[in-house]
């Protein structure tokens, strides 16, 4: 049996994840603003969203039909990008930028592999691969052996991914960043859940 002190710690863990994910999505914001090749950037997926409830993953809750937050498991972010011929650095610079707001206690302990950062084609909104977390490109990872992988340094293919139709839907109000405008919200001012129970 599952008690009401430890659903109130899921749900609080759960709470703090996606918050700890919007921390790093400012941190990482601020970081690649700096690029003259990134247009704008906007956080997509379940960061964005304000929570809902479900039956999780978690054994005991799903057999007992308990519903928690939903859990966000990372961090996708959506880059419009001109030109990816600064894809390591830009890498080095997500990386960097969270390392850094870790150590000085400012930033949450998100690493590297758990921002997914979506490359867009401005003006299109066409989906042209990810950012790969490796330290090197190709790796001769696994993941390296995709085909068209790398292709482009550093531009991640995932075998077996199409992007839905919906997967920019967040950016009409998760925008954080637009070159020529600057910085349009902090993602902590993005809506949290209704019912915080």
């Amino acid at each position: 049996m599952v008690s009401r002190t430890e659903i109130k710690r899921q749900n609080d863990y759960l709470l703090r994840q996606q918050h700890d994910f919007r921390r790093a999505a400012d941190i990482v914001t601020d970081a690649l603003a700096a690029f003259e090749e990134i247009e704008a950037i906007a956080i997509i997926g379940s960061v964005a969203k304000p929570l809902w409830k479900e039956v999780p993953r978690f054994r005991d809750f799903r057999e007992a039909g308990i519903e928690v937050w939903h859990e966000c498991k990372d961090l996708d972010l959506a880059v419009w990008i001109h030109s990816q011929h600064r894809l390591g650095d830009i890498r080095r610079a997500r990386d960097g930028a969270m390392a850094a707001a870790y150590q000085a206690g400012t930033g949450p302990g998100t690493v590297g592999h758990q921002v997914e950062i979506f490359l867009i084609e401005p003006g299109t909104d066409r989906y042209l691969g990810r950012l790969c977390y490796f330290n090197s490109c190709p790796k001769h990872k696994r993941d390296c052996a995709t085909p068209g992988c790398g292709a482009i340094a550093f531009n991640k293919v995932v075998d077996g991914f199409v992007p839905h139709d919906d997967l920019l839907a967040a950016a009409s109000y998760a925008t954080l960043y637009r070159r020529g405008q600057g910085r349009l919200r902090s993602a902590q001012d993005l809506p949290g859940p209704v019912d915080r129970d």
